[in-house]
Protein backbone atom coordinates (compact mmCIF):
# COMPACT_ATOMS: atom_id res chain seq x y z
CA UNK A 1 0.00 0.00 0.00
CA UNK A 2 2.85 2.61 0.89
CA UNK A 3 4.41 1.98 -2.51
CA UNK A 4 1.30 2.11 -4.22
CA UNK A 5 1.01 5.76 -2.47
CA UNK A 6 3.97 6.63 -3.33
CA UNK A 7 3.57 5.72 -6.91
CA UNK A 8 0.54 8.25 -7.00
CA UNK A 9 2.28 10.76 -5.34
CA UNK A 10 4.96 10.97 -8.02
CA UNK A 11 2.58 10.86 -10.73
CA UNK A 12 0.35 13.47 -9.46
CA UNK A 13 3.90 15.70 -9.66
CA UNK A 14 4.84 14.37 -12.80
CA UNK A 15 1.05 15.54 -14.40
CA UNK A 16 0.92 19.13 -12.51
CA UNK A 17 4.62 19.79 -13.63
CA UNK A 18 5.55 20.11 -9.54
CA UNK A 19 9.23 19.06 -10.26
CA UNK A 20 11.91 21.57 -8.57
CA UNK A 21 14.67 22.92 -11.18
CA UNK A 22 17.35 24.80 -9.67
CA UNK A 23 19.82 26.97 -11.64
CA UNK A 24 23.36 28.74 -11.50
CA UNK A 25 24.03 32.33 -12.52
CA UNK A 26 27.81 32.84 -13.37
CA UNK A 27 28.61 36.58 -12.85
CA UNK A 28 31.87 37.42 -14.58
CA UNK A 29 32.52 40.84 -14.48
CA UNK A 30 36.33 42.72 -13.61
CA UNK A 31 36.70 42.49 -9.94
CA UNK A 32 40.52 43.64 -10.66
CA UNK A 33 41.16 45.85 -13.53
CA UNK A 34 40.02 49.09 -14.79
CA UNK A 35 36.44 48.99 -13.40
CA UNK A 36 37.12 47.68 -9.96
CA UNK A 37 35.79 50.39 -8.31
CA UNK A 38 32.15 50.30 -9.71
CA UNK A 39 31.70 46.36 -10.35
CA UNK A 40 30.94 45.11 -6.58
CA UNK A 41 27.97 47.27 -7.12
CA UNK A 42 26.68 45.74 -10.23
CA UNK A 43 27.01 42.63 -8.94
CA UNK A 44 25.10 43.22 -5.95
CA UNK A 45 22.55 44.58 -7.90
CA UNK A 46 22.34 40.86 -10.12
CA UNK A 47 22.38 38.93 -7.17
CA UNK A 48 19.62 40.95 -5.48
CA UNK A 49 17.30 39.73 -8.39
CA UNK A 50 19.00 36.28 -8.21
CA UNK A 51 17.62 36.13 -4.67
CA UNK A 52 14.61 38.15 -4.74
CA UNK A 53 13.58 35.15 -7.61
CA UNK A 54 14.96 32.23 -5.40
CA UNK A 55 13.08 33.54 -2.52
CA UNK A 56 10.06 33.72 -4.28
CA UNK A 57 10.02 30.15 -3.95
CA UNK A 58 7.84 30.58 -7.54
CA UNK A 59 10.60 29.82 -10.15
CA UNK A 60 10.37 26.40 -11.83
CA UNK A 61 8.31 24.33 -9.50
CA UNK A 62 9.82 25.96 -6.13
CA UNK A 63 13.65 25.48 -7.35
CA UNK A 64 16.38 27.72 -5.99
CA UNK A 65 18.88 29.83 -8.33
CA UNK A 66 22.36 30.45 -6.54
CA UNK A 67 25.31 32.42 -8.10
CA UNK A 68 28.78 32.67 -9.03
CA UNK A 69 31.62 35.02 -9.39
CA UNK A 70 34.39 35.38 -11.54
CA UNK A 71 36.91 38.01 -13.02
CA UNK A 72 36.90 39.29 -16.18
CA UNK A 73 39.97 41.77 -15.54
CA UNK A 74 38.09 43.90 -18.08
CA UNK A 75 41.15 43.95 -20.04
CA UNK A 76 42.62 40.58 -20.41
CA UNK A 77 40.90 38.30 -22.83
CA UNK A 78 42.70 35.16 -21.91
CA UNK A 79 42.07 36.04 -18.38
CA UNK A 80 38.42 36.79 -18.98
CA UNK A 81 37.95 33.31 -21.56
CA UNK A 82 39.39 31.03 -18.52
CA UNK A 83 37.24 32.45 -16.03
CA UNK A 84 34.29 32.29 -17.81
CA UNK A 85 35.31 28.84 -19.07
CA UNK A 86 35.40 27.47 -15.36
CA UNK A 87 31.86 28.81 -15.10
CA UNK A 88 30.90 26.33 -17.33
CA UNK A 89 32.96 23.46 -16.81
CA UNK A 90 33.43 23.64 -13.37
CA UNK A 91 30.51 25.05 -11.65
CA UNK A 92 27.90 24.52 -14.20
CA UNK A 93 26.41 27.91 -14.95
CA UNK A 94 23.28 27.70 -16.70
CA UNK A 95 23.90 31.71 -17.67
CA UNK A 96 26.29 34.22 -17.83
CA UNK A 97 25.39 37.63 -16.41
CA UNK A 98 28.23 39.22 -18.14
CA UNK A 99 31.00 40.48 -19.56
CA UNK A 100 31.01 43.90 -18.57
CA UNK A 101 33.69 45.31 -21.01
CA UNK A 102 33.23 45.25 -24.69
CA UNK A 103 36.60 43.63 -25.44
CA UNK A 104 36.14 40.83 -22.94
CA UNK A 105 32.38 40.44 -23.39
CA UNK A 106 33.43 39.29 -27.51
CA UNK A 107 36.18 37.00 -26.34
CA UNK A 108 33.54 35.31 -24.02
CA UNK A 109 30.89 34.76 -26.51
CA UNK A 110 33.24 34.02 -29.69
CA UNK A 111 35.57 31.60 -27.83
CA UNK A 112 33.32 30.48 -24.41
CA UNK A 113 29.62 31.22 -24.78
CA UNK A 114 28.94 29.89 -28.50
CA UNK A 115 31.27 26.84 -28.23
CA UNK A 116 29.12 26.00 -24.90
CA UNK A 117 25.95 27.12 -26.32
CA UNK A 118 25.71 29.04 -22.72
CA UNK A 119 22.95 32.50 -23.02
CA UNK A 120 25.12 35.96 -21.94
CA UNK A 121 23.27 38.93 -20.81
CA UNK A 122 25.75 41.77 -20.81
CA UNK A 123 24.87 44.85 -18.08
CA UNK A 124 27.61 47.37 -19.46
CA UNK A 125 29.21 46.11 -22.98
CA UNK A 126 28.44 48.83 -25.16
CA UNK A 127 30.58 48.21 -28.25
CA UNK A 128 29.11 49.11 -31.25
CA UNK A 129 30.55 46.03 -32.95
CA UNK A 130 28.95 43.56 -30.69
CA UNK A 131 25.65 44.47 -32.51
CA UNK A 132 26.47 42.44 -35.12
CA UNK A 133 28.37 40.01 -33.90
CA UNK A 134 27.89 36.26 -34.68
CA UNK A 135 25.89 35.11 -31.10
CA UNK A 136 24.18 32.07 -32.48
CA UNK A 137 21.77 33.95 -30.47
CA UNK A 138 23.13 33.96 -27.05
CA UNK A 139 23.89 37.32 -26.48
CA UNK A 140 22.10 40.21 -25.01
CA UNK A 141 22.87 43.13 -23.40
CA UNK A 142 20.68 45.77 -21.11
CA UNK A 143 22.74 48.31 -21.73
CA UNK A 144 22.59 51.12 -24.88
CA UNK A 145 24.90 50.70 -27.89
CA UNK A 146 27.71 53.40 -27.89
CA UNK A 147 26.60 54.17 -31.26
CA UNK A 148 23.22 55.55 -29.29
CA UNK A 149 25.30 57.34 -26.55
CA UNK A 150 27.65 59.04 -29.61
CA UNK A 151 24.59 60.49 -30.28
CA UNK A 152 23.57 61.70 -27.30
CA UNK A 153 27.62 63.07 -26.19
CA UNK A 154 27.01 64.93 -29.59
CA UNK A 155 23.48 66.62 -28.68
CA UNK A 156 24.73 67.56 -24.86
CA UNK A 157 27.97 69.48 -26.12
CA UNK A 158 26.06 70.97 -28.90
CA UNK A 159 23.63 72.73 -26.26
CA UNK A 160 25.98 73.60 -24.33
CA UNK A 161 27.39 75.86 -26.75
CA UNK A 162 30.82 73.78 -27.47
CA UNK A 163 32.53 73.96 -30.78
CA UNK A 164 35.53 71.95 -30.76
CA UNK A 165 36.42 68.89 -28.77
CA UNK A 166 39.86 67.20 -28.48
CA UNK A 167 38.97 63.32 -27.53
CA UNK A 168 41.39 60.81 -25.85
CA UNK A 169 40.29 57.25 -25.83
CA UNK A 170 41.10 53.81 -24.20
CA UNK A 171 42.83 51.55 -26.96
CA UNK A 172 40.32 48.93 -27.14
CA UNK A 173 37.49 47.80 -28.46
CA UNK A 174 34.96 50.16 -26.58
CA UNK A 175 37.21 53.27 -26.40
CA UNK A 176 37.76 53.13 -30.06
CA UNK A 177 33.77 52.32 -30.99
CA UNK A 178 32.58 55.35 -28.66
CA UNK A 179 35.39 57.77 -29.68
CA UNK A 180 34.27 57.14 -33.32
CA UNK A 181 30.93 57.23 -32.27
CA UNK A 182 31.48 60.71 -30.80
CA UNK A 183 33.45 62.56 -33.50
CA UNK A 184 31.53 61.38 -36.47
CA UNK A 185 27.95 63.01 -34.38
CA UNK A 186 29.97 65.80 -33.30
CA UNK A 187 30.77 66.43 -36.86
CA UNK A 188 27.49 65.44 -38.39
CA UNK A 189 26.27 68.72 -35.84
CA UNK A 190 28.40 71.08 -37.60
CA UNK A 191 31.30 70.79 -34.29
CA UNK A 192 35.40 70.15 -34.77
CA UNK A 193 37.04 67.28 -33.51
CA UNK A 194 40.55 68.54 -32.79
CA UNK A 195 42.28 65.20 -32.36
CA UNK A 196 41.14 61.66 -31.49
CA UNK A 197 43.71 59.60 -30.39
CA UNK A 198 44.44 56.85 -28.20
CA UNK A 199 45.72 56.52 -24.60
CA UNK A 200 47.23 53.09 -23.49
CA UNK A 201 45.74 52.08 -19.80
CA UNK A 202 48.37 51.16 -16.58
CA UNK A 203 50.93 54.15 -17.31
CA UNK A 204 52.53 56.27 -14.65
CA UNK A 205 52.54 59.27 -16.94
CA UNK A 206 50.06 60.85 -19.36
CA UNK A 207 52.07 64.27 -20.48
CA UNK A 208 53.01 63.13 -23.41
CA UNK A 209 49.50 61.84 -24.71
CA UNK A 210 48.05 65.24 -23.01
CA UNK A 211 50.65 67.75 -24.53
CA UNK A 212 49.56 66.24 -28.45
CA UNK A 213 45.63 66.75 -27.19
CA UNK A 214 46.91 70.07 -25.87
CA UNK A 215 48.50 71.29 -29.23
CA UNK A 216 45.34 70.46 -30.85
CA UNK A 217 43.68 72.37 -28.56
CA UNK A 218 39.48 72.04 -27.96
CA UNK A 219 36.64 73.72 -25.77
CA UNK A 220 36.33 70.26 -24.42
CA UNK A 221 38.51 67.32 -23.52
CA UNK A 222 36.28 64.17 -24.11
CA UNK A 223 37.55 61.14 -22.20
CA UNK A 224 36.51 57.83 -23.16
CA UNK A 225 37.89 55.74 -20.89
CA UNK A 226 38.31 54.10 -17.22
CA UNK A 227 37.51 55.35 -14.02
CA UNK A 228 40.06 54.21 -12.53
CA UNK A 229 43.22 53.73 -15.03
CA UNK A 230 43.96 56.08 -17.85
CA UNK A 231 40.77 57.93 -18.15
CA UNK A 232 41.55 59.46 -14.64
CA UNK A 233 45.59 59.88 -15.34
CA UNK A 234 45.11 61.55 -18.57
CA UNK A 235 42.45 64.14 -16.66
CA UNK A 236 45.03 64.23 -14.02
CA UNK A 237 47.94 65.32 -16.20
CA UNK A 238 45.56 67.83 -17.86
CA UNK A 239 44.84 69.92 -14.91
CA UNK A 240 48.39 69.69 -13.74
CA UNK A 241 49.69 71.26 -17.02
CA UNK A 242 46.74 73.58 -17.66
CA UNK A 243 46.11 71.93 -20.91
CA UNK A 244 42.45 71.20 -20.32
CA UNK A 245 39.67 72.78 -17.06
CA UNK A 246 37.01 71.05 -18.66
CA UNK A 247 35.76 67.53 -19.58
CA UNK A 248 33.14 65.15 -21.05
CA UNK A 249 33.08 62.05 -18.89
CA UNK A 250 30.99 58.98 -21.01
CA UNK A 251 29.87 55.59 -19.08
CA UNK A 252 32.76 54.37 -18.29
CA UNK A 253 34.54 57.28 -16.85
CA UNK A 254 31.27 57.34 -14.24
CA UNK A 255 32.48 56.88 -10.38
CA UNK A 256 33.11 58.22 -6.77
CA UNK A 257 36.58 56.85 -7.17
CA UNK A 258 37.48 59.22 -9.70
CA UNK A 259 35.95 62.54 -7.73
CA UNK A 260 37.82 61.44 -4.74
CA UNK A 261 41.24 60.94 -6.92
CA UNK A 262 40.91 64.89 -8.70
CA UNK A 263 39.28 66.29 -6.15
CA UNK A 264 37.71 69.96 -7.00
CA UNK A 265 39.29 70.31 -10.09
CA UNK A 266 36.44 67.79 -11.59
CA UNK A 267 33.78 70.49 -10.91
CA UNK A 268 32.56 71.84 -13.94
CA UNK A 269 33.03 68.51 -15.91
CA UNK A 270 29.79 66.83 -17.47
CA UNK A 271 28.90 63.60 -18.77
CA UNK A 272 26.51 61.05 -19.06
CA UNK A 273 25.58 57.26 -18.02
CA UNK A 274 22.79 54.94 -19.13
CA UNK A 275 19.89 55.62 -17.14
CA UNK A 276 15.86 56.59 -16.65
CA UNK A 277 13.90 58.53 -14.55
CA UNK A 278 11.44 55.98 -14.38
CA UNK A 279 9.20 54.88 -11.49
CA UNK A 280 11.24 51.14 -11.84
CA UNK A 281 14.36 53.02 -11.40
CA UNK A 282 13.17 54.89 -8.07
CA UNK A 283 12.12 51.20 -6.56
CA UNK A 284 15.19 49.79 -7.62
CA UNK A 285 16.96 52.30 -5.85
CA UNK A 286 14.95 51.68 -3.01
CA UNK A 287 15.60 47.97 -3.01
CA UNK A 288 19.42 48.52 -3.35
CA UNK A 289 19.65 51.11 -0.47
CA UNK A 290 17.94 48.54 1.57
CA UNK A 291 20.29 46.15 0.75
CA UNK A 292 23.21 48.30 1.39
CA UNK A 293 25.05 49.39 -1.88
CA UNK A 294 24.47 52.31 -3.87
CA UNK A 295 21.98 52.54 -6.37
CA UNK A 296 23.65 55.19 -8.91
CA UNK A 297 26.99 53.72 -9.33
CA UNK A 298 27.58 52.94 -12.84
CA UNK A 299 25.43 50.23 -14.57
CA UNK A 300 23.38 48.70 -11.16
CA UNK A 301 20.52 48.73 -13.03
CA UNK A 302 21.44 47.16 -16.03
CA UNK A 303 23.03 44.55 -13.63
CA UNK A 304 19.65 43.76 -12.04
CA UNK A 305 17.67 43.87 -15.40
CA UNK A 306 19.94 41.85 -16.83
CA UNK A 307 19.95 38.88 -14.40
CA UNK A 308 16.03 39.00 -13.96
CA UNK A 309 15.78 38.78 -17.82
CA UNK A 310 17.64 35.25 -18.12
CA UNK A 311 15.46 34.20 -14.95
CA UNK A 312 11.75 35.32 -16.35
CA UNK A 313 12.81 33.94 -19.76
CA UNK A 314 14.08 30.25 -18.00
CA UNK A 315 10.35 30.21 -16.15
CA UNK A 316 8.41 31.12 -19.70
CA UNK A 317 10.85 28.59 -21.34
CA UNK A 318 9.51 26.32 -19.08
CA UNK A 319 13.52 25.16 -19.11
CA UNK A 320 17.05 26.58 -17.57
CA UNK A 321 18.92 25.05 -20.78
CA UNK A 322 20.00 28.00 -23.31
CA UNK A 323 19.11 26.70 -26.03
CA UNK A 324 15.69 26.97 -24.41
CA UNK A 325 15.77 30.35 -22.80
CA UNK A 326 17.51 32.82 -24.94
CA UNK A 327 14.24 32.31 -27.40
CA UNK A 328 12.15 33.59 -24.42
CA UNK A 329 14.49 36.76 -23.44
CA UNK A 330 12.79 39.43 -26.51
CA UNK A 331 9.50 38.24 -25.39
CA UNK A 332 9.50 38.60 -21.35
CA UNK A 333 11.40 42.07 -22.00
CA UNK A 334 8.88 43.85 -24.31
CA UNK A 335 5.54 44.44 -24.82
CA UNK A 336 2.21 43.41 -25.15
CA UNK A 337 2.16 42.40 -21.44
CA UNK A 338 1.89 43.37 -17.54
CA UNK A 339 4.23 45.85 -16.76
CA UNK A 340 7.20 44.62 -14.20
CA UNK A 341 9.37 46.53 -11.47
CA UNK A 342 12.00 45.67 -9.87
CA UNK A 343 10.51 43.74 -6.37
CA UNK A 344 7.95 42.40 -8.31
CA UNK A 345 9.78 39.31 -9.99
CA UNK A 346 7.64 36.94 -8.05
CA UNK A 347 4.62 38.28 -9.04
CA UNK A 348 5.93 37.86 -12.41
CA UNK A 349 6.72 34.39 -11.97
CA UNK A 350 2.80 33.79 -11.12
CA UNK A 351 1.67 36.02 -14.38
CA UNK A 352 4.21 33.33 -16.37
CA UNK A 353 2.72 30.51 -14.44
CA UNK A 354 -0.32 31.15 -15.85
CA UNK A 355 -0.01 31.57 -19.03
CA UNK A 356 0.39 35.63 -18.89
CA UNK A 357 2.25 38.02 -20.82
CA UNK A 358 4.57 40.24 -18.88
CA UNK A 359 6.32 42.95 -20.06
CA UNK A 360 9.74 43.61 -17.97
CA UNK A 361 10.19 47.09 -17.56
CA UNK A 362 12.67 47.00 -14.70
CA UNK A 363 15.33 49.23 -13.25
CA UNK A 364 16.04 50.68 -16.77
CA UNK A 365 13.10 50.85 -18.70
CA UNK A 366 14.10 47.70 -20.84
CA UNK A 367 12.62 47.87 -24.39
CA UNK A 368 14.99 44.95 -26.36
CA UNK A 369 15.77 46.28 -30.17
CA UNK A 370 17.38 44.79 -33.07
CA UNK A 371 19.58 41.51 -32.25
CA UNK A 372 18.77 41.99 -28.38
CA UNK A 373 20.27 45.64 -27.26
CA UNK A 374 18.63 47.84 -25.17
CA UNK A 375 17.57 50.89 -26.94
CA UNK A 376 18.73 53.03 -24.05
CA UNK A 377 18.23 56.15 -22.18
CA UNK A 378 21.16 58.24 -20.49
CA UNK A 379 21.21 60.51 -17.41
CA UNK A 380 22.96 63.59 -17.73
CA UNK A 381 24.78 64.87 -14.84
CA UNK A 382 27.72 67.85 -13.70
CA UNK A 383 30.15 67.13 -11.41
CA UNK A 384 29.12 70.32 -9.10
CA UNK A 385 31.00 70.74 -5.46
CA UNK A 386 32.70 67.52 -5.82
CA UNK A 387 29.62 65.22 -6.10
CA UNK A 388 28.05 64.11 -9.35
CA UNK A 389 24.51 66.15 -9.79
CA UNK A 390 21.77 64.90 -12.20
CA UNK A 391 20.92 67.55 -14.86
CA UNK A 392 18.29 65.29 -16.63
CA UNK A 393 17.41 62.41 -18.83
CA UNK A 394 18.03 61.75 -22.69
Amino acid sequence: MKKLMLASAATALMAGGAFAEDAKIGIILGFTGPLESITPSMAASAELAIKEVSDSGKFMGGGTVTSVRADSTCIDASAATAAAERLITVEGVNAIMGADCSGVTGSVLQNVARPNGIGMISPSATSPGLSDAEDDGLFFRTSPSDARQGEVVAEILTDRGVKSIAVSYTNNDYGKGLSDSIAAAFEAKGGKVTANTAHEDGKADYSAEVATLASAGGDVLVVAGYVDQGGKGIIQASLDTGAFDTFYLPDGMYGESLIEAIGSGLDGTYGTIPGTDSEGAAKFAELATAAGFDPTSSFTGESYDAAALMLLAMAAAKSTDSKDWITKVMDVANAPGEKIEPGQLGHALELIAAGTDIDYVGATAVELIGNGESAGSFREFTVTDGAFVTDGFR
